[in-house]
């Protein structure tokens, strides 16, 4: 029971929100329409592209996708799917519940793995970027669809 305590009390140390914070952080992560997703939107707008949000009909459902080109865009979070694992696992580990945590995070990068060799093999170009890519240097992420629509153009130039 001491044990217990202790680990509480270094839980406790090492988060820097309350619990309550904490849960109130947590439950207002969604899935669509992310602030990454809506600046990366955003900006091919003001390109003029064309694209769909959250395409059900691909494996994965990705981000934004560009039919017309068959480029599939995802807007990953760091955390969720498991940016520099080594240094997060460890972190995980000291924390609350690691063992549910490490769990999903894993699931989460095999099932990103899994979609990836899926949409390839339908013949899709697969971008994947971090949040903090998207919002640190936004234009550099343009630069990288573009450049994945021009590889489609030329490849339907020599077909």
């Amino acid at each position: 029971m001491i044990y217990a305590k202790c680990y509480l009390l270094v839980w406790e140390k090492m988060d820097r929100l309350t619990k309550e914070q904490r849960h109130r952080n947590m439950s207002s992560i969604r899935s669509k329409n992310t602030s990454i997703e809506v600046l990366l939107c955003r900006e091919l707008r003001q390109k003029g592209y064309g694209y769909r949000k959250n395409y059900k009909d691909l494996p994965g459902k990705p981000d934004i996708v560009l039919t017309k080109y068959k480029i599939a865009v995802f807007c990953d979070s760091e955390f969720f799917h498991g940016k520099n694992w080594i240094d997060l696992r460890e972190r995980l580990l000291k924390g609350s519940n690691p063992s549910f945590w490490i769990s999903k995070i894993e699931k989460n990068m095999e099932r990103d793995e899994r979609n990836n060799s899926e949409l390839r093999h339908m013949g899709w170009i697969v971008v994947r970027f971090w949040g903090e890519d998207i919002k640190k240097n936004i234009e550099s992420c343009i630069n990288e669809i573009e450049n994945a629509i021009l590889e489609r153009k030329t490849e339907r130039i020599v077909e």
